[in-house]
């Protein structure tokens, strides 16, 4: 771990030593996705594809941002990622993002890994490495002319590397992570410097559990708070959700330049979900409007449960995990052989888990016993090495005896051998004495020489046993001490041995304990099993009482019901008799009452008609009466308005009054004179057409005839003196109008009585005049920026006549061009010096791609092999006189009107491979240093 974690150090830092210089084409990574905290959350940190994940994901999101505007920011992501083992999170992404013209196409490779500190502590690091083309997408680009810097735009494929690191505990998350690190160019080989969306952010995530009752029951609330740190702004950004275990989440967000974010989640099964969230622009970025993302995920089901994240429940909204309950026809008999099955099978789990007790008491007591066997072992082995050690310690003293006597011996001899031959020597001194009495003298002085030496000799062996004895007796108190040590050792291990048996005891005892209080546990269970199989004995045999009672009741109810219903029969035939009876006799009475009825019917009628007459007629009356009051009020109380309004008490109310009547004098003004402004813009307008279809004709071959001659100053003049005055009079009304609501604000806060007339009269006004106010800044703005376009396409082309003038005198700049060139040729003489690099201005950096150019006159199609490229006559010749001067005579040059650049070249070929081997043969020429290919095409 320490390894990777050092090397992931090493690469980081060897990455930001790199240095590069951005190229055209090139677009910064930033995938758009920040409102979710459910999907694709590895773009927000590298290590969120493990922290707080238990599944793995397929999901597809598209997000469109600001709909308003046509050819808007649009993305398309598509991502597998999730949790992977019980370390290890990883995901991978294809994505496309449109920029206008710009366009970006690549993927996302995620890793992460997670180190376990504690049981509660998790460091996790991660990496996302992204490799993606980038360019400009030619078929968005709508243009009136061709351009050539879009032509020679690149299209690049980078390499760019996020890292990140997260610290996790219970229910906290924190760390800091590393948005574009680096950005690696392999078009042009080279890191990208000053990338802007290179960042270091900073998070702080929360993640808890509700508990309460009904819907909201065991749901999850996360939280997150980042800080984005650029070089230029810093970014601030919220995201709050809750999830409901019913497979609902909801989440709101805020982001400092993006704005407000919500969004609404659901499981449609408990593998396919589908998201959406909604963002709104604020601030600077408010004209933008809003932008829209949703997302189709499926989740695959993990059969493991990894630590470091909760276990939720997935429910989704077209399933369920409810059971449905069993209906059972078993009838009593069977219900008891079932309690009584059930009751054994219990009885048999009982001995069973009993059993596996006393097995593993057995298995307990055998380790116990092969350990003490152990212990012994390891005490022989001791004491045998002591014993040893001691049989060693005696062995070595004994050789320092024998030693020691031996050399005792040796010096026993040589004193017994030094006398021997000094009794021979006496001897031989005698016999000489009386063999030769001349020599006695010098066979003395010999002799005496010989004696000193011989007792040097033997002070020199005493001296020598004295140290042999002295070693010997250092030994042996070395050994002696080595063997105490050893002593000591063994007394302490045997100490150790009898603390390890006695902390052994009480393990056993200990563990003997347990193993009671477990079988002691175990009976209870067993008592408490027993006791209430015979409550539900007891209580199943009451129910199967109250079901006969139940029967019974039932049975006697069905008897009563009978008799009831035979009884209600013979009543109802007897009724029946006397109702048809009582029914002639009705029929009879009914005749005569329906002839009854129909007289008084009609005599009704007739007079309810003629009361409906007189209540209409009244009622007209009533209506006509208070549509007059009406009128007359509605009348009354509009002369009164009018009268307090055209006729004000106060001196504020006269303010107002006065200020109402200069607005609306000043609101023919503003009119007038964005008409007068609208009328010029539009003249200008007219005029770029003119200019345009002129620019077209000529082009074609066409004459146009000679404009009328119009003052352009003048026109300008007006223009700016129209803008003058209507700044003025929208600035002068603008200030009446907030002159007009500070004295109503304060009317409305001082007044402790008002008049609600003049008031809400006011009111309204204000409001319609600042609308007013509104569209007609809008009318400003919308004219000063078609007044703009008109002014940039019209220096366009003005420029584009001028060209085409240039473009007629083609000819004779090719016929001074050419004499120019034979002139340096002729009149240059060779160099002594060569020339070096630094000598040489080679102009305009050219691409390492080939370069096409079309329609170039007095120039034939091939390829051309380009020294310099140069828009300034005099800096073409100094770099042609050069050339020549380094003896490269056949140099030449061609004019480019469409780029208005000179192209210098000594070299052509008709196909690409000779070309090439042109470009590779150029050498280490000093003027070849910069050499391209451009291919003319006319």
């Amino acid at each position: 771990m320490k390894t990777l974690f050092f090397v992931l150090v090493l690469c980081i830092c060897f990455l930001q030593m790199s240095y590069s210089q951005e190229d055209d084409g090139v677009v910064a990574l930033a995938l758009p996705v920040r409102n979710s905290l459910t999907f694709n959350r590895f773009a927000l940190n590298p290590t969120f594809s493990f922290v707080r994940e238990q599944n793995k994901y397929i999901s597809f999101t598209n997000k469109r941002e600001w709909v308003q505007f046509e050819n808007a920011p649009l993305t398309y992501l598509g991502a597998y990622s999730g949790r992977f083992g019980e370390n290890i999170g990883a995901g991978l992404a294809v994505f496309q993002q449109n920029y206008g013209v710009l366009t970006t196409f690549g993927g996302n490779l995620n890793f992460a890994y997670n180190a376990r500190l504690d049981r509660d502590s998790n460091l996790t690091f991660g990496l996302n490495i992204g490799a993606y083309k980038s360019g400009v997408n030619t078929g968005n680009v709508v243009t009136n002319f061709d351009d050539p810097s879009l032509q020679n735009v690149p299209e690049n494929f980078l390499i760019t590397v996020n890292p990140g690191i997260n610290y996790g505990l219970a229910f906290i998350d924190f760390g800091v992570s590393i948005n574009n690190l680096a950005t690696y160019n392999l078009q042009s080989s080279a890191l990208i410097e000053d990338n802007p969306e290179q960042s270091i952010q900073g998070h702080f995530m929360y993640t808890g559990y509700m508990t309460s009752r009904g819907f909201f029951d065991e749901a999850k609330f996360t939280g997150l708070v980042r800080s984005e740190f650029k070089a230029d702004e810093t970014i601030y950004s919220a995201i709050a959700m809750l999830s409901v275990p019913k497979g609902i989440w909801a989440q709101v967000g805020y982001n400092s330049v993006f704005g407000a974010s919500g969004g609404l989640g659901l499981n449609i099964t408990t593998q396919i979900a589908i998201e959406y969230n909604y963002e709104k622009a604020i601030g600077d970025l408010v004209n933008f409007g809003s932008s829209h993302e949703i997302t189709l995920a499926y989740r695959f089901k993990d059969k493991e449960r990894y630590d470091y994240s909760s276990d939720d429940e997935v429910s989704g909204l077209f399933s369920s995990n409810r059971r449905k309950p069993i209906v059972s026809n078993i009838s009593k008999e069977k219900a008891e052989e079932n309690r009584k099955r059930a009751a054994e099978r219990k009885a048999q789990l009982q001995d069973e888990r009993l059993a596996r007790e006393e097995k593993r008491l057995v298995q307990q007591e055998a380790a116990a016993e092969a350990k003490a066997q152990s212990k012994l072992l390891d005490e022989l082995k001791s004491k045998k090495k002591t014993e040893v050690a001691a049989e060693t310690l005696d062995n070595d003293e004994a050789k320092a005896r024998q030693l020691a006597e031996q050399e005792a011996l040796e010096a026993s001899e040589a004193k017994k051998a030094l006398l021997a031959k000094q009794k021979a020597n006496a001897l031989a001194e005698a016999e000489a004495k009386r063999l030769e009495k001349q020599k006695a003298s010098e066979l003395a002085e010999q002799q005496a020489k010989e004696a000193a030496q011989a007792q040097e000799q033997l002070l020199a062996e005493q001296k020598a046993n004295e140290e042999a004895e002295a070693k010997a007796r250092q030994l042996a108190e070395q050994q002696a001490k080595e063997a105490a040590q050893a002593q000591e050792q063994l007394l302490a291990e045997q100490k150790a041995n009898e603390l390890a048996e006695a902390k052994a005891k009480q393990l056993a005892e200990q563990e003997a304990k347990e193993a009671a209080q477990a079988q002691e546990q175990l009976l209870a269970e067993q008592k408490a099993n027993d006791l209430a199989e015979a409550k539900a004995k007891q209580l199943a045999e009451q129910q199967a009482k109250e079901v006969a009672q139940a029967q019974e009741q039932l049975l006697a109810e069905q008897k009563a019901s009978k008799l009831a219903e035979a009884k209600a029969r013979q009543l109802a035939e007897q009724q029946a008799k006397e109702a048809a009876q009582a029914q002639e006799q009705l029929l009879a009475e009914q005749k005569a009452n329906e002839l009854a009825e129909a007289k008084a019917k009609q005599l009704a009628d007739q007079q309810a008609k003629e009361a409906a007459q007189a209540q209409e007629q009244l009622l007209a009356e009533q209506k006509a009466s208070e549509l007059a009051e009406t009128k007359a009020t509605q009348l009354s109380t509009e002369n009164k308005a009018n009268d307090l309004i055209s006729n004000p008490r106060s001196a504020v109310e006269k303010s107002m009054l006065a200020i109402t009547q200069e607005t609306q004098v000043t609101k023919t003004t503003q009119s007038d004179l964005l008409n007068q402004f609208d009328d010029i813009v539009e003249i200008k307008n007219k005029d770029l057409k003119d200019l345009k279809e002129e620019n077209d004709l000529s082009e074609k071959g066409m004459a146009v005839g000679p404009k009328p001659f119009k003052s352009i100053t003048a026109e300008n003049k007006m223009l700016e003196g129209i803008k003058t005055q209507l700044n003025e009079v929208i600035d002068s009304r603008n200030s009446k109008i907030k002159e007009l609501k500070r004295l109503y604000n304060e009317k409305y806060k001082a007044d402790t009585i008002t008049n609600d007339v003049v008031m809400l009269h006011y009111k309204k006004t204000i409001k319609q005049l600042e609308t007013e106010q509104l569209r007609a800044l809008e009318a400003r703005t919308k004219l000063d920026n078609k007044l703009k376009e008109i002014k940039i396409a019209t220096e366009f082309e003005r420029r584009r006549r001028i060209k085409r003038a240039a473009f007629d005198s083609q000819e004779d700049r090719f016929s001074q061009d050419r004499a120019t060139l034979k002139n340096i040729k002729a009149t240059t003489v060779l160099v002594e010096k060569p020339y070096e690099d630094n000598d040489f201005d080679f102009g305009e950096t050219q691409s390492d791609n080939i370069q096409i150019l079309e329609n170039v006159k007095n120039v034939d199609n091939g390829y051309y092999l380009i020294l310099a490229v140069h828009n300034d006559v005099e800096k073409r010749n100094e770099f042609i006189k050069k050339v020549v001067a380094s003896g490269r005579t056949d140099v030449d040059f061609f004019y480019d009107v469409n780029t208005s650049k000179y192209y210098i070249y000594y070299d052509k070929f008709q196909d690409i491979n000779a070309a090439n081997n042109g470009m590779k043969l150029k050498g280490n020429r000093p003027f070849n240093k910069n050499m391209s290919l451009v291919k003319i095409e006319n």
